[in-house]
């Protein structure tokens, strides 16, 4: 959880908006209503899973202290297992371990109200061919990093012929621009869908968040990282954090297969700087 979470983490204050339904949890954060990232939790990752509301209650905290309160019942090497429930009696966020009979770790966390979601939407397609490409997400994450240095936004295009994903960053101290080309025998761009050329400007701050608090085991891995244009370019990006189960703790099959929805999905969600000026 503290590396699903950490992902959407890109500075130290920041305010989320918890939604817990029957299927699982969705935690979202946002900012100036041109990014904005949801970490889905579902109720398949949790050892047990009780919900008992009449619609689905929402509520806002920290990220920050979300995260380092979770860091707190962390044990290096070890399986902590902790108990969350929501809501207190003051309407606060609960969290207690329960691995050990001789002691127990305790917090709570105060909650609040939820700001209004100012863009909470119904991501569409920018036309009837999909415009996506996925890459591995170590090559992404460095790719961005790298653009850091041009300057405050990075163009973004996709050609059809030949199959190629261009990032290009241009500043006062020059131009910088990387490209993935799509082979049938890549092993970097895995996957290229485009039918015509597209090409979007982003800021380099919103994107750069999208990879750069990507968990270890990400970067690791390096599985594929997929990226997704729709309606008025806004971009999709969208990452896979294995969740690990411990075989001591009967929370795994007894082969030790690690089933398909042991994944948190992380999303992001970007607008082009020319929606952001209008």
């Amino acid at each position: 959880m503290v590396d699903a979470l950490s992902a959407v983490r890109w500075k130290r204050q920041q305010d989320a908006v918890i939604e817990v339904s029957e299927h699982g949890i969705v935690l979202i954060v946002e900012e100036s209503a041109c990014l904005q990232a949801k970490v889905y939790l579902q109720r398949e990752l949790f050892v047990q899973y009780e919900y008992r509301a009449r619609d689905r209650p929402r509520f806002g905290l920290s990220l920050g202290l979300f995260v380092d309160c979770l860091n707190t019942f962390s044990a290096p090497g070890s399986s902590s297992c902790i108990e969350i429930r929501y809501p207190g009696p003051d309407m606060q966020l609960l969290l207690r371990s329960v691995d050990s009979l001789d002691a127990c770790i305790y917090a709570e966390i105060r909650t609040r109200i939820p700001d209004t979601i100012t863009w909470d939407f119904n991501f569409e397609p920018a036309g009837s061919t999909p415009i996506n490409f996925t890459v591995k997400s170590a090559a992404l994450k460095e790719a961005i990093d790298d653009l850091e240095w041009p300057g405050s936004s990075i163009e973004i295009t996709l050609q059809p012929t030949p199959p190629a994903v261009t990032l290009k960053g241009e500043g006062g101290h020059g131009d910088l621009q990387v490209d993935f080309l799509y082979y049938g025998t890549s092993d970097l761009l895995v996957a290229f869908h485009c039918d015509e050329e597209v090409s979007n400007r982003y800021k380099y701050k919103f994107l750069h968040a999208t990879t750069a608090n990507l968990p270890s085991n990400v970067i690791k891995d390096n599985r594929g990282s997929k990226i997704t244009i729709g309606r008025g370019g806004i971009m999709k990006v969208q990452h896979l954090v294995s969740v690990t189960r411990s075989l001591t703790t009967n929370l795994a099959s007894s082969a030790g297969y690690q089933q398909p929805s042991r994944i948190a999905f992380i999303e992001f969600f970007l607008k082009p700087e020319e929606n952001i000026d209008e």
